[in-house]
């Protein structure tokens, strides 16, 4: 593994649970349930079997809470039994757990399940899992900017100070950028997707559906990665 190149942060959009559900005649739900099991294997290995340090993983945008109610509904209980009972291996695994987004719209059981999740693994130094929930690429900007414009305005920070760092230490969680990005089902967009974190990250759009995106197909992926030249504006 130590002669193998990985990324050191990790960003997944897990799209296509819905479809593939269609594709074998299945309820949606059924499709958010099979990406989640497969997400936790996906975890396991990465923790286990590479050497990324951190996992961004796109879980739910503010835009999703557009969706059938039943679809939301059922989606809101996903989470906390992911939360409270399928993460247990990753918490395991010495992993600690963070969440980027807005808590607002959020049900109770859901943001108690994060805060425990989150108190639990506080400690943990092995690498990190950042689940974007209710989350938006855009909030985060205007959130980070109320931050620091509070800053300001207290006293603690003058305009002459705020710099790049600054910035990066008010967003929701303040890590490394990302160096790749997947987002699996085929379709070639971010979705507004840690648009500040990812300005000089790779990316890759494999055609599987999240449910079907295995280790194999990770690694397909993360050998397209390696094949990448990243310049970071330099000319050579």
């Amino acid at each position: 593994m130590s002669d193998v190149v990985y990324p050191n942060h990790l960003g997944i959009i897990m799209d296509g649970n819905g479809r593939w559900a269609k594709e074998r005649g299945l309820n949606r739900s059924l499709g958010h349930k099979a990406g989640a099991d497969n997400l936790i294997k996906l975890l396991d290995y990465i923790y286990n079997n590479t050497s990324i340090k951190v996992v961004s993983l796109y879980a739910f945008s503010t835009e999703n809470f557009k969706r059938e109610k039943c679809e939301v509904d059922y989606l809101m209980k996903l989470f906390v039994t992911l939360f409270n009972t399928k993460l247990e291996s990753i918490k395991k695994n010495n992993v600690k757990v963070v969440f980027s987004g807005r808590r607002d719209n959020l049900p109770k059981s859901v943001l108690e399940a994060m805060d425990k999740t989150t108190d639990d693994t506080k400690n943990n130094i092995k690498g990190i899992l950042n689940i974007c929930l209710n989350y938006g690429g855009d909030y985060e900007i205007v959130d980070m900017t109320k931050k620091i414009v509070r800053q300001v305005l207290d006293g603690s920070l003058s305009i002459e100070d705020i710099t790049k760092e600054v910035v990066s230490k008010n967003l929701y969680q303040d890590l490394p950028p990302l160096d790749f990005v997947i987002r699996t089902s085929g379709e070639k967009r971010i979705s507004n997707f840690m648009i500040y974190q990812s300005s000089y990250a790779e990316y890759d759009f494999p055609d599987t559906y999240f449910p079907d995106f295995d280790s194999k197909c990770l690694e397909e992926s993360l050998d397209n990665y390696r094949k990448r030249d990243r310049r970071f504006g330099n000319a050579k």
